[in-house]
């Protein structure tokens, strides 16, 4: 399913609301043209890959962080002890 509110969201600096997750509730409240149901639901791949990638990045990062306490023999809970 297509996240109108995602993509306007990340590829639109201008004023809109939307009533409900269909491009039927979108109102334009811009200077600038209003994008076609068409444009966004092309850009629905690219943001969705993106997000992807956001959410892979922070895993990856997770990961890492554990790796090297685990290296350190400590654990998420031995620095929240310590209020870190």
């Amino acid at each position: 399913m297509v996240d109108y509110t995602k993509i306007l969201t990340r590829k639109y600096k201008a004023e809109w609301t939307i009533n409900g997750d269909d491009y039927s509730g979108l109102t334009w409240l811009s200077d600038t043209p209003k994008p076609t149901k068409k444009q966004l639901d092309d850009l629905w791949a690219t943001v969705s890959a993106e997000m992807d990638a956001e959410n892979e990045a922070k895993s990856n990062a997770k990961a890492t962080a554990q790796a090297k306490l685990a290296a350190l023999g400590l654990t998420v809970e031995d620095l929240q002890a310590l209020g870190l």
